[in-house]
């Protein structure tokens, strides 16, 4: 996997998206590193709402998603 970082100046956070999502499903999300929480948001609505999660939340779950 590899991740295309795309800056948002209006947020002024770094977005990654994964090179799994391709564009042309509707399960592209965007990955963003904050002060204390990891950001989420669907990669094709970036001014719609974004998930913020703990960074230890976010620790704990990357794993979970990838066993399954």
């Amino acid at each position: 996997m590899t991740v295309q970082p795309s800056a948002d100046s209006a947020a002024e956070l770094m977005w990654f998206k994964s090179s799994y999502s391709t564009g042309e499903g509707p399960e592209c999300v965007e990955v963003a590193s904050a002060p204390g929480t990891v950001r989420v948001r669907d990669s094709k609505d970036k001014a719609g709402a974004q998930l913020a999660f703990a960074d230890g939340s976010w620790a704990a779950f990357v794993p979970f998603a990838a066993s399954r």
